[in-house]
């Protein structure tokens, strides 16, 4: 899937090429851990729920039915990763997204999330939410535009995974 050249800090228009989206493979599975480990620990620490599945993407995420894609972004290579992790039949947690610093503001974060939600609605969800911390503001705002929308009933159900998590937030199609 190819989305439209965008640029940003790191990637200036001599080398910027379409962005790319790739889907899981076991020799990506490093990728998965260091972009999200690098973005967690910049902001937050590290929790154990987080190790667990950065360590398993393949049997805690994969395996059950779910999915972790990756942005690549031409000669920058990948950029940026998601995963959708099956909660129960039917219902996914977008989880772990993350995009290089470098490759923040390229349109990456944007065509990642994209290509999730088309993801999670091919594994039939007919649920989709995710966890967050407000001071993730640039985050939240990329998934307000794309569709989701606070939600207390998902934060009373699961916004105890994470000590960090004081936002969840529930996939609401445009007109839904």
């Amino acid at each position: 899937m190819a989305a439209r050249r965008d640029t940003g800090p790191g990637m200036n228009s001599r080398t910027a090429r379409p962005l790319r989206i790739i889907a899981f493979r076991d020799d990506l599975a490093g990728l998965f851990h260091d972009i999200n480990a690098q973005w967690i620990e910049t902001m937050f620490v590290l929790e154990p729920t987080d190790r667990e599945v950065l360590e398993n993407p393949r049997a805690l995420i994969v395996d059950p039915g779910g999915d972790i894609l990756f942005v690549e972004a031409g000669d920058h290579g990948i950029v940026g990763t998601c995963a959708l992790q099956k909660t129960a039949p039917g219902q996914f947690e977008l989880t772990k997204m993350g995009v290089l610093e470098t490759a923040r503001g390229s349109g990456a974060g944007r065509a990642l999330l994209r290509a999730t939600i088309d993801r999670a609605r091919g594994l039939g969800a007919q649920r989709l939410y995710l966890l967050t911390n407000s001071k993730c503001a640039s985050a939240i705002r990329l998934y307000e535009a794309a569709g989701f929308r606070h939600d207390a009933g998902i934060m009373a159900e699961f916004g105890a995974r994470y000590a960090r998590c004081d936002v969840a937030m529930l996939y609401s199609p445009a007109g839904a």
